[in-house]
């Protein structure tokens, strides 16, 4: 299959070429041609002794970025954009609060129309600026920021469609200005842990991931004019396929040293259940005339994923934000010496887990764990989580944004490149490409090309 062209491949399927046009996974983009900048993998900026930060989006998430980037030393929150005026405000005062009245007293504030997010980055010329809008405007954002000497750091998805993925890599390359998916998820306490386990060998050879989002999310439906639901309940009726991928995937894939020399993505599958529970949702709740009963619901209530590994290892990836079921992440890792996995955090290794179990027959869990804690508790973690534990997310929002801005300031390498966010998110339009194909298989572009081999993987950071 690896010397099977992709175009020629997709011809021959029952799908015509041009139905093939339009599908989100299909990308005319031309990876040959090189954006003839700096390839970003390792890359670290110049160092910035003050990072003067702008916000895009406080309604939902970033609000929790802007008042936690406020709290840290070395940073001024300079601009806050958003559509409406009392989420700007709003994000304004928690800010100064959080600056404990000395700090970010001359916030720019931009609000009422679309391109006002364009005219703050004229106007204010920020060294950062943090994305947190709806996913359509990820990518084109991102884009701009760069295009104007700003480093972008964008919520999760970083883009929608494959072209979109290019070009924000190119533009990065071109303008060497980061473009960072902020997928805090990878710096939760267990995924840290995984992640320092996985690097010490404790689990051997790693052969099998599971990753996944379900979170029953259907009464966001009650956010109709804004709001998270009024716009992502769009996606759930009109796509198919795996909408959220990254946040179970991007530990796992770190923990494979996935684009990172070792290993990275070579083909998926993707299949999705019946499409049920949302219009089954709307019946109940709203009105027959109501614009949620006007939908065509298209979207598979669960969508069952399985990646393929340059060295043959598994990863499944499973999405559901409709089903009455309990949250899970999956977060599994499996190796040749033992399987470490979340939700409920648990541990089962060969030869049983040290004061905890006599074999792999048992999982270590429960109260059994603080010995593994105690002896593989990310660096990271036990360094930063008494500064981050009153920030979003139980601390993994401020770790993250912590080390966003210790990076810059030290002009050291992101923990994730342009290329991972790219790569994860991927996995959304080609899980709708190979759904519509009926499971049909679908490449992953290197969106490194060819660079993954060189690229270390990601230290255990002290």
């Amino acid at each position: 299959m690896k010397n099977i062209d992709r175009r020629n491949f997709l011809k021959k399927t029952t799908l015509s070429a041009a139905a093939l046009a339009v599908l989100p996974g299909f990308s005319n983009y031309n990876p040959a041609v090189a954006s003839g900048g700096q390839y970003m993998g390792g890359f670290a900026a110049p160092k910035l002794d003050k990072v003067r930060a702008a916000f895009i989006g406080v309604g939902a998430r970033g609000p929790g970025h802007a008042k936690f980037a406020a709290m840290l030393d070395g940073t001024e929150v300079v601009a806050i954009s958003d559509l409406y005026e009392d989420n700007v405000k709003k994000a304004v005062d928690l800010c100064v609060e959080a600056g404990k009245g000395t700090r970010h007293k001359n916030i720019a504030q931009y609000y009422g129309g679309e391109e006002k997010w364009k005219l703050m980055l004229d106007e204010v010329k920020p060294d950062i600026v943090f994305i947190c809008t709806n996913w359509k405007n990820h990518a084109p954002m991102a884009i701009e920021a760069m295009n104007k000497g700003v480093h972008a750091f964008v919520e999760v998805p970083i883009a929608i469609t494959i072209d979109e993925m290019w070009e924000i890599v190119n533009t990065s390359e071109r303008t060497k200005k980061h473009c960072m998916m902020m997928e805090n998820v990878n710096y939760s306490r267990d995924e840290l842990m995984y992640l320092n386990m996985c690097r010490q060998g404790v689990i051997g050879e790693l052969l099998h991931g599971e990753a996944a989002y379900i979170h029953e999310l259907r009464t966001q439906m009650e956010e109709q004019d804004r709001g998270t639901g009024s716009w992502r309940t769009n996606h759930y009726a009109n796509r198919n396929g795996n909408l959220y991928p990254t946040h179970g995937l991007g530990p796992v894939a770190q923990y494979m040293n996935i684009g990172r020399k070792e290993d990275t993505f070579y083909s998926m599958v993707s299949l999705s259940s019946p499409a049920k529970g949302r219009q089954d949702y709307a019946k109940k709740n709203y009105p027959a005339n109501h614009k949620w009963n006007e939908l065509n619901y298209k979207g598979g209530d669960i969508n069952t994923s399985i990646i393929k590994t340059m060295m043959g290892r598994t990863i499944m990836v499973q999405w559901d934000e409709t089903s009455p079921r309990p949250y899970t992440r999956h977060n599994l890792i499996q190796g040749t010496k033992g399987t470490l996995a979340g939700f409920p955090t648990r541990v089962a290794l060969e030869g049983g887990v040290e004061g905890a179990t006599e074999s792999h027959h048992s999982w270590a869990q429960g109260d059994q764990l603080e010995i593994l804690y105690q002896k593989y508790d990310h660096p990271l973690y036990t360094r930063l989580n008494q500064t981050a534990k009153n920030s979003g997310h139980g601390g993994m929002d401020g770790i993250m944004m912590y080390r966003i801005i210790e990076c810059l300031r030290k002009g050291l390498p992101l923990d994730q490149n342009v290329y991972e966010g790219c790569l994860w998110s991927a996995v959304s339009p080609l899980s709708e490409l190979s759904v519509a194909m009926g499971g049909v298989p679908q490449a992953f572009p290197d969106f490194t090309r060819g660079k993954w081999e060189i690229t270390e993987p990601l230290g255990i950071i002290e």
